[in-house]
């Protein structure tokens, strides 16, 4: 049988302590735990969600909105629990809007009246948070941010009726557009701002455009007129023709709906904003992305076409890749929109330089000139100005440029047969033609297309090409002498041609004869007097041997 166990020092159970002697010692700090763990994140949402059920279920517990307040204020070093207690608070506000625990009342005592005030504090101290939260380095959290700022004001001007222009250009919607301008924010949360509200939203795009408008107007610095110019370009170019416009994202009255349904109302804001935007002091990658998005983005949006004409010229008067895509946008506004516009040709024939067959734009601008003359009904006149001036800047243009030029003539020459006569007209004293020349009555000189006399004039200078020392320039200029068999040319077929690739094409050609270097195989390098029946070669007589 197992003996009795002696109950020793060693083996005694430890005393436990009474609850009044633990509550005191607890009390004074005499507690045997020296490290209190930290809290987890499941417990602190948790304690988040618990707040907020405290909160909507007593006015007891509204003193804990300022809990959540912190909580949501320390973003920097704690941004998860920051944007769950964001979210909590903006349960909390809608739903106290919602219940009309926010609004004021004549009939209301003082005590309740001062819980508004406070109630009503507390929710402008957690807006301006809320924007802090859009201004931070985190997308996720500028995200989060926008959708709670939206969601406030939303309930906010439904509940507490507040849906007034001046609320929308001055309140904190205005402050949202103003930090989404600014540099701090990613272009996915602009992106984010025009596809859930700016674009779907009649009202919300109607007071966005009155508060880009309202920012430019102190505020035109380079950085808000690039993200300015990026929320334009991302909106939907049927939204300045769109028939009906009744979707509304808050609650308006009758009259605010009349105003903010009419189109001509949003274009002329919009046409607004983007004079602005123009009349700036922008740079050239700013003026080249206007320029791009000129057709489909800008000129929609504007009632009267002619304030754009100012931009245009001053646009094509930089030169370069700029003069192109202002004459780009020209014409589509000349072709979609009946725009008046005499001088176009003539700034089009002033392009026409020797460099630009040396430039790295040729093959843009061939497309471009292309569309330009794609017409039947241009005068003759005006053609031929065209094919002439080409035809003599390619005389001095290099074998990439030159397979441009000559197809694209043939082309014209295909759509405007009156000018075929430039290819075989011939002189009228072809006698005197070789030891004297002749004058061609084409004016290089002159700027006007309609007087150069180029349709008087002959293309000699394909002739000419014919005998380029290149063998493609060469062949492909022979077209012109040929039937004019083919329908058309595809210039694509042309326009990425560069020396090196015709060198190289040339290179790895297989020899099937080798070319002949030496007609006849000379028996010494020098000859001298009475070594050889010849006469001494011209270099024995230029060099000195003394």
């Amino acid at each position: 049988m197992p003996g009795v166990i002696s109950d020793t020092g060693t083996t005694k159970k430890r005393k436990r302590l009474d609850t009044g002697q633990a509550t005191d010692n607890t009390r004074n700090g005499k507690t045997r735990r020296t490290e209190k763990s930290a809290p987890s994140s499941a417990s602190l949402g948790e304690e988040i969600l618990l707040l907020e059920s405290q909160i909507l279920e007593s006015r007891r517990h509204y003193n804990k909105i300022t809990s959540l307040q912190a909580y949501c204020q320390d973003h920097t070093a704690h941004g998860e629990r920051s944007l769950t207690a964001a979210v909590a608070l903006c349960r909390v506000f809608c739903r106290l809007m919602a219940m009309g625990n926010m609004s004021k009342s004549r009939q209301a005592s003082d005590n309740e009246t001062t819980i508004v005030q406070w109630l009503r504090i507390q929710y402008e101290s957690y807006k301006v948070t809320l924007l802090h939260l859009l201004a931070a380095a985190d997308p996720g959290m500028q995200s989060t941010a926008l959708t709670l700022i939206m969601r406030s004001l939303k309930e906010e001007f439904e509940s507490l009726n507040l849906a007034s222009e001046n609320n929308w250009r001055e309140g904190t919607f205005a402050s949202l557009v103003s930090i989404v301008a600014g540099s701090s924010v990613a272009d996915v949360v602009r992106e984010e701002l025009v596809e859930k509200y700016l674009q779907p939203y009649d009202d919300v795009r109607y007071y966005g455009l009155l508060c880009f408008s309202d920012l430019y107007d102190y505020t035109p610095l380079e950085v808000v007129t690039d993200n300015v110019i990026f929320i334009l370009s991302t909106f939907d170019p049927d939204l300045a023709s769109k028939s009906t416009l009744d979707s509304f994202y808050m609650s308006e009255n009758r009259q605010t709906k009349d105003k903010l349904s009419n189109l001509a109302m949003h274009r002329k804001l919009a046409q607004e904003l983007w004079l602005k935007i123009l009349k700036s002091d922008l740079t050239k990658s700013q003026r080249k992305s206007i320029l791009n998005m000129m057709a489909h983005q800008v000129a929609p949006w504007f009632n009267r076409l002619e304030f754009l004409m100012d931009f245009l010229t001053d646009s094509f008067d930089a030169g370069g890749s700029m003069s192109l895509a202002a004459l780009s946008g020209l014409f589509h506004l000349m072709q979609e929109k009946n725009l008046d516009y005499p001088q176009f040709y003539h700034k089009l024939y002033s392009l026409l330089s020797p460099e630009i067959l040396h430039s790295k734009h040729r093959s843009r601008f061939f497309r471009l000139l292309d569309t330009f003359l794609a017409s039947t009904h241009l005068p003759a006149v005006l053609v031929a100005s065209f094919i002439k001036r080409l035809a003599r800047l390619a005389l001095n243009a290099p074998p990439s440029g030159i397979v441009v030029v000559i197809p694209w003539i043939y082309n014209l020459l295909r759509n405007h047969p009156t000018c075929t006569f430039m290819i075989h007209r011939k002189p009228e004293y072809s006698a005197a033609l070789t030891p004297e020349g002749m004058d061609d009555p084409f004016d290089m000189n002159e700027t006007d297309p309609m007087e150069t006399n180029a349709i008087e004039s002959s293309l000699w200078e394909i002739h000419t090409l014919q005998s380029h020392y290149h063998p493609n320039v060469a062949t492909i200029a022979n077209i012109i002498s040929a039937p004019f068999t083919k329908h058309a040319y595809n210039l694509e077929d042309f326009l990425d041609h560069t020396y090196l690739q015709m060198l190289g094409t040339e290179l790895s050609k297989e020899i099937k004869k080798p070319p002949v270097v030496e007609y006849e195989i000379p028996k010494k390098v020098f000859f001298q007097n009475g070594y050889a029946p010849e006469k001494d070669s011209l270099l024995v007589r230029l060099w000195d041997f003394s």
